[in-house]
């Protein structure tokens, strides 16, 4: 087994006025700040509330943290300093995208004229996990059987219930906006990397997009590292969770390829199944059972995930992540962020309850730091 699985993860967050909870832009002083102290690690996002960072390519899951929570201390405390906090949810639960700003930058202002509304709707934050995968070909190989995971990903990560105020009804409604855009949901089954670059050139020959950066599957080779970049978890609003998502999809994709090592192989269902269970992950999280196809059964989620952890034990205990992911059961048996934030939400005062979630949300963004 020749790939040394090396982990990355990046991160969206909101930004919130410390008083009215609002989403608030950020100044411009607050970026050059944290441009000195994180170096290429941060960036602005498409729009001004937002702050994206990226950790630094690391051997395991416990450097992972380490980083992460640097980077999650120093944003905290550079926009402490202009009365704003970052928060860690997919959607905001009362703000509205019509009175959000745009970050002006070239590649956003481009992004804006080529989508319209469908690109200022875009006020959500997502976590993109990077696994270290050597060789192209094997990314490829592996893309279609990882795929099948994807869904239960989304159900642990589920941390978007309300959009403008309303309860949307979803675990996941970040990936109602995303599912917009174009070249999103799940990746085509491809037979190579050639095959791969084929079909991408084929868009920027055309000059309908500028690189393969463009193409925002849930789960895809990454343009700029060799790795295979999983898209599909919203944000986690704590810093353990994120950890576990994290180290889960790194064991998934070791365990993978020692089966491959083996001379077999996850079996590639078709993408109409496992989108059913995308979208059950999405409405539901992991509040109810999503299909066994093996089985041809609905199981119920935390049944599903034991099975999972089963599979995937001897690759997490390898990896030194076994304690992180299995960390991840509190989100199975107390709730994931959605039901958490909808709790908060059900025990607030008439009136009061999106307030009382980013309180909430602040507090679980600092709960590990």
């Amino acid at each position: 087994m020749q790939s040394k699985f090396t982990i990355g993860i990046e991160e969206e967050y909101l930004l919130v006025d410390k008083d009215s909870l609002a989403l608030a832009d950020t100044p411009k002083a607050l970026m050059a700040a944290c441009r000195d102290a994180l170096q290429d690690q941060v960036s602005p996002e498409f729009l001004q509330c937002q702050i994206e960072i990226g950790t630094k390519p690391c051997e395991t899951v416990a450097e992972a943290r380490d980083d992460l929570r640097r980077l999650r201390s120093t944003i905290s405390d550079l926009a402490g300093q202009h009365n704003l906090t970052p928060i860690a949810a997919s959607c905001h639960p009362f703000s509205d995208w019509k009175t959000q700003e745009t970050t002006d930058k070239q590649r956003y202002s481009q992004l804006e004229v080529e989508l319209g509304d469908i690109a200022r709707r875009m006020l959500i934050c997502g976590m993109h996990v990077h696994v270290g995968i050597d060789e192209d070909d094997l990314r490829i190989d592996l893309m279609p059987q990882l795929s099948y995971f994807l869904p239960h990903l989304l159900a642990l990560s589920a941390s978007s219930p309300f959009w403008q105020g309303e309860d949307t009804g979803l675990a996941s409604y970040r990936l109602t906006v995303m599912d917009n855009m174009p070249r999103t949901g799940l990746p085509p089954q491809l037979s190579s990397w050639a095959e791969y670059q084929r079909t991408t050139d084929t868009l920027t020959e055309l000059g309908i997009i500028e690189d393969a950066s463009k193409i925002w599957w849930d789960l895809r080779p990454s343009s700029h590292y060799p790795t295979l970049e999983s898209r599909i978890c919203d944000v986690q609003p704590r810093l353990s969770h994120a950890i576990g998502l994290a180290g889960l999809t790194q064991a998934l994709c070791r365990f993978l390829l020692r089966l491959r090592d083996s001379n077999m192989c996850w079996r590639a269902y078709d993408r109409f199944l496992i989108s059913e269970n995308r979208w059950r992950a999405q409405r539901y999280g992991t509040a109810e059972a999503l299909i066994d196809f093996g089985d041809l059964k609905l199981k119920p989620f935390a049944a599903l995930f034991e099975e999972i952890i089963g599979l995937i034990a001897e690759d997490a205990e390898a990896l030194g992540c076994l304690d992180e992911v299995c960390a991840l059961r509190d989100l199975v048996k107390d709730g994931t962020s959605a039901e958490r934030q909808r709790q908060v939400w059900a025990k607030a005062p008439e009136g009061r309850g999106g307030e009382a979630v980013v309180r909430h949300l602040i507090e679980e963004f600092h709960a590990d730091l």
